[in-house]
């Protein structure tokens, strides 16, 4: 049994004993989306267009994300349809600052990997830029909309006479403690994948305006921006949109 074998099955184990059946949907939901950006890969190599493949790929993520994620279908839609919004929202702003900031491709750090090869490889070093800065935000968005929509969502079920400004005001508070574990989590996230990159730096003596202009850091630096703008725009935007929904429903009662 190899190491990761071991641990996948550790994961497996704990999730199935803290959350039982949705533990399990969720564990599912892991393997799933690695098997979707695998196969996202593929068609990228094997010439599909890449637009093509994010306008396809990224609601079935959002799908597999929230849906095996939670075992309420109420939750589970108001998250979709919030976390889907932003997306399309946060991808015109992706679209934008990578076209003017020009981190695609490979970095000087790739340099000696890549001499004697041609990138003249067929494919569009920015189309792949945009598509991985919008898959690396789509994890944030997700937990942050379902986080908030399970949330009110207990709420109402607790207190059915709760008013639509009350409800907004408690998901005023409930999504400011989300933001502070949201933005902390994504912050650690970069730190931890972008450690050995910063000893690169240290170690070969960068100046501060050298790590500034350094392709690798500004595009690393940027999917962390992209990520804390979706979440800011995915905590109004579900109070709004659930507030809105179960008011609607109440009226037609």
């Amino acid at each position: 049994m190899t190491t990761l074998t071991a641990l996948l099955l550790i994961l497996l184990i704990l999730m199935i004993i803290v959350g039982g059946k949705t533990g399990f949907k969720s564990y599912l939901s892991v393997v799933i989306n690695a098997c979707l950006l695998i196969l996202v890969a593929l068609l990228i190599s094997w010439g599909v267009n890449i637009v093509l493949v994010g306008v396809i790929f990224i609601p079935l993520k959002l799908l597999t994300i929230i849906y095996l994620g939670t075992h309420d279908y109420t939750v589970a839609k108001n998250a979709f349809l919030t976390a889907l919004c932003v997306s399309l929202i946060v991808m015109f702003i992706i679209i934008l600052f990578e076209n003017l900031a020009q981190t695609q491709g490979f970095g000087d750090q790739a340099g000696e990997e890549l001499i004697g090869l041609s990138l003249n490889v067929g494919i569009s070093f920015s189309q792949i830029a945009i598509l991985v800065a919008i898959f690396s935000m789509l994890g944030a968005i997700a937990e942050a909309s379902v986080a908030m929509s399970a949330g009110l969502l207990e709420l109402k079920r607790h207190d059915p006479n709760i008013t639509q400004k009350q409800l907004i005001r408690s998901g005023n508070e409930v999504g400011a403690d989300v933001l502070g574990t949201a933005m902390n989590t994504i912050l650690f996230g970069l730190f931890g994948s972008f450690l050995p990159i910063f000893i690169w730096y240290v170690r070969l003596n960068y100046s501060l305006f050298e790590i500034l202009n350094d392709k690798l850091f500004v595009d690393e630096f940027l999917i962390i921006v992209y990520s804390f703008i979706g979440v800011l725009l995915t905590i109004p935007l579900t109070i709004i949109f659930l507030a809105h929904t179960l008011t609607n429903k109440e009226n037609k009662k």
